[in-house]
C-alpha cells in the first residue's frame, strides 16, 4: 500500500478528531500495531475512539501489524538525529478529490474492506510480513 501523488496521509491525534479534519477527505484509516503494544491500555482506547469516528463517518478501517514493515512502505527510514521518532500506530488517508477511490491501490483497499465486512467482520486484519 503506498501512497500516490494524490493522496496524503496524515497521523491522527485528538486534535484530528475535534474537528480540524474534513472527514469527507478521509478514504481509510489504518490502525497499526506490534505484540507489545497490544497491552497499552491508552492506545486501545485511542483506536477504539478513532474507530467510532471512523465508522460514524463511513471510512474504512484496516489493522495492521508489522510496523517496521509499515514504516518501509510509507518510505520512512531512520528518524533525524534528534528528532522525534515517527509514530504510525495510526494513520488517515486522505485524498481532496471527490473521487477518492480513483487509485487502483487504494480501491483494491477499499474492495478489501467491503469484501470483510460482508463477513462480519467489521474491522479487517493484515499482518505485514518483513522482506
Amino acid at each position: 500500500m503506498s501512497p500516490s501523488s494524490s493522496s496524503s496521509v496524515a497521523r491522527t491525534h485528538s486534535t484530528t478528531l475535534s474537528g480540524s479534519l474534513d472527514p469527507d477527505s478521509v478514504v481509510l484509516c489504518v490502525l497499526a500495531t506490534d505484540e507489545e503494544d497490544e497491552g497499552d491500555i491508552a492506545l486501545q482506547i485511542h483506536f477504539t475512539l478513532i474507530q467510532a469516528f471512523c465508522c460514524d463517518n463511513d471510512i474504512h478501517i484496516l489493522r495492521v501489524s508489522g510496523m517496521q514493515r509499515l514504516a518501509a512502505i510509507l518510505g520512512g527510514g531512520e528518524p533525524e538525529p534528534g528528532a522525534e521518532p515517527r509514530d504510525l500506530h495510526c494513520l488517515l488517508v486522505t485524498n481532496p478529490h471527490t473521487d477518492a477511490w480513483k487509485g487502483q491501490g487504494l480501491a483494491e483497499v477499499a474492495s478489501y474492506c467491503a469484501e470483510s465486512r460482508d463477513r462480519n467482520q467489521w474491522v479487517p486484519y493484515v499482518c505485514l510480513q518483513e522482506r
